[in-house]
C-alpha cells in the first residue's frame, strides 16, 4: 500500500488517545463520518489523524455483512473513562443496539491506547488487548500511527505478522 498516508512524528507524539470505529449497518462509511463530528462536536476532543476507511470482512462471528473500520488518534483531556463514556454515548445516539457479541452494529467506538496507560477493569482494558490479532484494526493504525510501540512491538512489526487478505481501502 504505497498510498498510505505518512504520519510525522509530530502526529505520532500530539496524540492522546487512539480510537478505533466500525460499522456494518446502513450507510457504513456515512456512520463513522457521523461518530467522528459527534465525539469532536463539544471541542473537548479534538482529531489529530484520522485513517482512510477499510473494507473488512466480519469477525468473531462471520455470518454478517462486511464492515466499515477506521481510526482517529485525538488529543483530549478526557480521562479515558469520561472518554470511553463519550464513545458509548454516541453509540447509544446512533442507535445501536447490544444484542450480541460480535454481532451486526450500526457504530462500534474502541478506545485502543490512551497515553501509553495501562488499565485493566471489566469494561476497559487499554491497551485494547485483541489490537495484534485483528487486521481491521490495525491496517487503519497502519495509516496514523505505524510507529506506535504496544507491549513491546510496533503496529508496522503486528501488521506485517498477520493476514490482511482481507482488507481493502474503499476511500
Amino acid at each position: 500500500m504505497s498510498d498510505r498516508p505518512n504520519p510525522s512524528s509530530d502526529v505520532l507524539a500530539a496524540f492522546d488517545c487512539v480510537i478505533a470505529l466500525g460499522s456494518n449497518l446502513g450507510d457504513k462509511a456515512a456512520n463513522i463520518d457521523r461518530a467522528i463530528t459527534l465525539l469532536t462536536d463539544i471541542g473537548d476532543v479534538v482529531v489529530i489523524a484520522r485513517s482512510r476507511n477499510y473494507a473488512t470482512d466480519p469477525w468473531g462471528k462471520t455470518d454478517q455483512d462486511w464492515f466499515v473500520n477506521a481510526a482517529v488518534a485525538v488529543k483530549t483531556q478526557l480521562s479515558p473513562r469520561e472518554l470511553l463514556a463519550r464513545c458509548k454515548s454516541i453509540e447509544k445516539d446512533m442507535g445501536r443496539v447490544e444484542t450480541e457479541r460480535w454481532g451486526p452494529r450500526i457504530i462500534d467506538l474502541d478506545l485502543l491506547v490512551y497515553r501509553g496507560i495501562s488499565i485493566d477493569e471489566p469494561d476497559l482494558i487499554l491497551p485494547h488487548p485483541h489490537i495484534g490479532a485483528r487486521a481491521f484494526v490495525l491496517a487503519p493504525l497502519m495509516d496514523i500511527a505505524p510507529d506506535l510501540v504496544i507491549a513491546g512491538k510496533s503496529v508496522r512489526e503486528m501488521y506485517a505478522d498477520i493476514d490482511t487478505a482481507s482488507v481493502r481501502v474503499i476511500d
